[in-house]
């Protein structure tokens, strides 16, 4: 059993000089702030005051256990063969040999007595913890359970030649088997350890490729082989109740799972391809989706005006942006911040990707005649305080959301646009009338989401004079004439971004716009009165601010906004 020594980490980190007081003060008030449950040496690294090689061997001497290298001491496969994959993921830990009746386990954390308990009564062995980096061990766990799958598949027996001559019972029973359960849930839990929002499984003529989206870029991994395809299919079919039968038409379904202690939703959609059936899953964990308010990463004035706006008693604020930057997102976060027991709010969606503790959600569902305007049409004699409509796409909700506003409710709602400014003239183009668009109207969110810099390598360098002015940044700008990136690390896998964080703009409606509006102005009218008369700062303005600051890089901004804004 291991035993802590007395003195404290950060006290024995001070002692070695591996930090000083300061920075470990700096650390224990961001630990105090945040609450996240990360301890202080996480924290110590995260901030770049420590490495993580100097935090291991720290930590290996106050618990006096042994510091691994998992890059030079791979597991064994019979050790892998002892504990099953889903076990070793979820308590992030590598089985590494057996000695006798001894089990020698690779832990980011050797004094999780729970793990280490539960662990010997599924294998019956004594546990030998020892210590090993977190970032090695998900990396390592990750791909010796993958590749030792792979390896099983290979050599089973039966092959799956001709896909269409299988029947349902074929497919029941090949999805049922233990080797495509296993492959199903190390897809699964291997994506929510990557903090991946979907999972691509496409069938290619001599191969099957599993793509996982993490942080909006699609990243290829460790695919079963191609044969695999229809079990792995019909699996996934069978646990979000769908017809494995049918494979020539598309099928929408949604399942739910465990995994590292909480509940999480996947909503799953296959789609018939000339090779077989694509499917993509969209992970949905609410405690990595819905964020506060102040998490959202808006600049600090436009934050203070956006609260100003979400309070206002009546009229309608509009997100815009193309798919998947984060607009529900805002506006959970917005719902979230304004709800108490004195307010009724009521959304109207499609789909309704997370429960929102309070609020009523109705799920949109064409098939049967609830759309958007049919539903809104309904919740607006619910007695509703705020309404949310997931989206804005022809005129009839336009009306009815406009109706809404202009009779005491606060509306909230997404448009596809590409700024704040173009959401005015879409309203139009949709045929509501100037004057109603003038009088409801209060304000518009524009954004995007662009890759953060990870914080265990990020590093200054110097770019080139062409890119820096492609955005408008001057040297004068950088305090150190420098701009920061990511050279890549383990926890990033290389790719020296982890995390997001949107950029945005905000228009809000003044007397002057709601002239300009009622006279149909074009957008770039608007949107020019409105950096020169409100100091709107716009997203490209945002990303630069956020470049400058080392949050993100020029490129992530480049990527993600238009080239016609870049003259702005």
């Amino acid at each position: 059993m291991l035993k802590l020594r007395r003195m404290p980490i950060g006290a024995m980190l001070i002692e070695e000089g591996a930090v000083t007081q300061d920075q470990l003060d700096i650390a224990l008030a961001e630990q105090q702030r945040a609450r996240d449950g990360r301890r202080i040496g996480e924290i110590l690294v995260s901030l770049r005051f420590l490495s993580e090689t100097n935090l291991l061997q720290t930590l290996a001497r106050q618990l006096e256990c042994d510091l691994v290298d998992l890059n030079a001491s791979p597991p064994d496969e019979a050790a892998l063969a002892i504990v099953p994959s889903e076990f070793a993921m979820r308590h992030h830990l590598v089985p590494l040999s057996q000695s006798d009746n001894i089990l020698t386990v690779a832990m980011a954390d050797p004094l999780d007595i729970l793990a280490a308990d539960d662990l010997r009564l599924l294998t019956g062995l004594d546990v030998r913890p020892v210590l090993a980096a977190a970032t090695d061990i998900r990396r390592v766990c990750e791909q010796s359970y993958m590749s030792r799958i792979i390896q099983d598949v290979q050599e089973a027996e039966r092959a799956v030649e001709d896909e269409d001559s299988l029947d349902v019972a074929d497919l029941q029973k090949m999805a049922r088997e233990e080797l495509v359960i296993q492959m199903v849930n190390l897809i699964i839990n291997q994506a929510i350890q990557d903090r991946a929002s979907d999972i691509h499984i496409e069938p290619f003529e001599r191969e099957l490729r599993v793509r996982y989206r993490v942080d909006g870029v699609l990243h290829e991994v460790n695919a079963p082989p191609r044969r695999y395809h229809p079990a792995l299919v019909s699996r996934i079919k069978i646990l979000s109740d769908l017809n494995i039968a049918e494979r020539r038409l598309p099928q929408d379904g949604r399942m739910k799972i465990r995994a590292a202690g909480r509940q999480i939703d996947l909503r799953v959609s296959t789609v018939p391809t000339i090779y077989g059936e694509g499917v993509v899953m969209r992970i949905l964990d609410k405690q990595t989706a819905m964020l506060g308010l102040t998490e959202l990463g808006m600049p600090r004035d436009m934050f203070h005006q956006f609260r100003r706006l979400i309070e206002e008693p009546h009229g309608i604020i509009l997100v815009t942006g193309p798919t998947g930057s984060g607009k529900t997102t805002t506006l959970y976060a917005a719902l979230s911040e304004i709800y108490s027991v004195q307010k009724k709010i009521i959304t109207v969606e499609d789909p309704v990707e997370y429960q929102l503790n309070g609020v009523n959600q109705i799920q949109v569902q064409p098939q049967i005649g609830l759309t958007f305007a049919n539903g809104l049409r309904s919740i607006v004699r619910q007695d509703p305080d705020v309404v949310m409509v997931g989206e804005i796409r022809d005129h009839e909700t336009a009306e009815i959301a406009i109706q809404a506003a202009l009779t005491g409710h606060l509306v909230f709602s997404t448009l596809h646009t590409n700024d704040a400014a173009g959401a005015v003239s879409r309203l139009l183009d949709m045929g509501a009338e100037p004057y109603l668009v003038a009088s409801s109207l209060i304000g518009v969110v524009a954004q995007r989401l662009v890759r953060l810099i990870c914080s265990r390598c990020k590093a200054p360098y110097v770019e080139k004079p062409e890119a820096m002015r492609e955005v408008g940044i001057e040297n004068a700008d950088l305090p150190n004439g420098m701009l920061t990136r990511g050279e890549g690390c383990p926890e990033c896998r290389g790719l020296g971004f982890r995390g997001r964080s949107g950029i945005y703009e905000m228009l809000t409606v003044d007397e002057t716009i709601r002239s300009m509006i009622t006279r149909r102005e074009p957008a770039g009218v608007v949107k020019q009165y409105a950096q020169q008369s409100q100091s709107m700062r716009t997203m490209l303005q945002d990303g630069r601010q956020k470049a400058i600051q080392g949050e993100t890089t020029i490129q992530e901004v480049l990527r993600v906004c238009q080239r016609e804004e870049f003259s702005i």
